[in-house]
């Protein structure tokens, strides 16, 4: 009982759902039967989105104006692409200022999760007021938005991903950004592998982003799977913070664990540092009729310093 109550002195917690509505380049201009009608800059696309299991708001003709779709059939795990106009696959819109680039591949990804436009502004933030000179780890990273706001505004980024792809999409939208003289080490590696090296290098981080798959194999063949290896993984990660680190976001789609389970894990491992823990849902909100849409959850930890 002793060591619960410190921890419950030492870090309050609550929660959070965070709801976005889109910005210039992107609007989710309506959803249904299981499907996401989206615009990336020039192009209409649609997306399989298992959530949005009502009907659609908009009427047909609105969703035929599609460029492209991606089509799920059920009980399969991988989908395709139908063109319906003559369109790049590869183009780019702006995030707050950044270039991103964008690509239609096999997935239905295509190179940026717009739920997470909070989060990244939330770094910007947290990075741009601190008087550190901040050493940030992002870790799954992708295509590295994240790691693009967060240099921006003067932090080191390690990014790392085990997609080739992925890491060369965030080398362009580096460069398309104008901003390649900002210290971003690019990294293909398996995570938890290059955490572990890490350590024993004896690096050190004043911040982590993660986004752990539900499962996932790295460049080498390595098997991820979250519910098995993450409580292991965390500890490896939190073995790289610095004596007074600055924050931890970890992002979780596809997964059964509740946000609050994700919340108090970390709680429980971050005890011995003062700060506070936010934790929920990653909302996004249709244009057409205002419906929500859960897309991930995540919890985030920053200190009371």
């Amino acid at each position: 009982m002793k060591n619960k109550q410190s921890i419950n002195s030492r870090i309050n917690q609550k929660i959070n759902h965070i709801t976005t509505f889109g910005w210039k380049d992107y609007e989710l201009l309506d959803s249904g039967n299981k499907k996401k009608l989206e615009r990336f800059g020039p192009y209409h696309l649609i997306r399989f989105e298992p959530e949005a299991v009502w009907k659609p708001t908009l009427s047909n003709s609105e969703w035929e104006k599609a460029d492209a779709k991606y089509s799920l059939e059920k009980g399969a795990n991988v989908g395709s692409w139908t063109f319906l106009s003559d369109i790049e696959h590869e183009w780019t819109i702006f995030v707050d200022g950044l270039q991103t680039q964008l690509s239609i591949s096999a997935s239905r990804h295509i190179g940026i999760f717009p739920e997470q436009i909070e989060n990244w502004r939330w770094i910007s933030e947290q990075v741009g007021s601190s008087n550190k000179d901040l050493k940030l780890l992002n870790l799954f990273g992708y295509t590295g938005i994240a790691s693009l706001f967060a240099a921006k505004k003067g932090a080191h980024v390690t990014h790392v991903d085990a997609s080739r792809k992925a890491i060369e999409m965030g080398k362009k939208s580096s460069s398309l950004s104008h901003l390649t003289h900002l210290p971003i080490r690019w990294i293909v590696d398996d995570a938890f592998k290059f955490v572990q090296k890490e350590n024993r290098r004896g690096k050190k981080y004043n911040a982590i982003i993660m986004d752990p798959p539900q499962f996932g194999r790295g460049p080498g063949g390595e098997i991820w799977k979250f519910d098995e290896d993450l409580l292991d993984f965390l500890n490896h990660c939190l073995a790289l913070l610095t004596e007074d680190p600055l924050f931890i976001i970890i992002t979780v789609y596809n997964t059964k664990n509740s946000p609050k389970i994700i919340s108090k894990t970390l709680r429980n491992l971050m005890h011995p540092f003062s700060g506070k823990i936010e934790y929920g849902k990653l909302v996004q909100q249709e244009k057409s009729s205002g419906k929500n849409i859960d897309q991930a959850i995540y919890t985030r930890w920053i200190s009371n310093s």
